[in-house]
C-alpha cells in the first residue's frame, strides 16, 4: 500500500515542493493551506502514514495543529514532521513537547524529507 502524507503549509510554493518530492517517490500527497484547514482535511481523507506540518500559518499555527492532531485518539500515533524555517531550539523542544516527532529546516532537501518520513511511518 502507498504510504499517505498530510502536508499543512501556507505557502503555495512549499506545498508544491513537498508534492513532488513525495510523489516523485511514490508517496501520496494531501496538502492543507493552514492548521485549520489541515484538521478538516483529517475528516475528510482517509487516516495518513505520516504528517509534515510548518509553524508559523495564519488563522492555526504548527502548534495549534499539533495540539488538535493529538487531542484526537485516531491521530496521537501517527508521526508529525515538523518542515519550517525556525530553527531555535526553544521552538523544537514546544513541538516536541506538543507531540511532533522530528524537526528539518527549510530549505529542504527532497531526498532527505522522504527518508525522515520513511523512518518514522515505518
Amino acid at each position: 500500500m502507498t504510504m499517505q502524507v498530510l502536508a499543512v503549509d501556507d505557502s503555495r510554493t512549499m506545498r508544491d515542493m513537498v508534492r513532488l518530492a513525495l510523489t516523485a517517490e511514490g508517496i501520496g500527497a494531501h496538502l492543507a493551506e493552514d492548521g485549520l484547514h489541515g484538521l478538516e482535511l483529517l475528516d475528510e481523507i482517509p487516516a495518513p502514514d505520516a504528517i509534515i506540518t510548518d509553524i508559523n500559518m495564519p488563522r492555526m499555527d504548527g502548534f495549534g495543529f499539533i495540539d488538535g492532531v493529538r487531542a484526537r485518539e485516531e491521530f496521537r500515533a501517527i508521526p508529525i514532521l515538523v518542515l519550517t524555517t525556525e530553527s531555535a531550539a526553544e521552538m523544537k523542544a514546544r513541538a516536541r513537547d506538543a507531540g511532533a516527532t522530528g524537526w528539518i529546516v527549510k530549505p529542504f532537501e527532497p531526498a532527505r524529507l522522504v527518508k525522515a518520513l520513511r523512518m518514522v511511518a515505518g
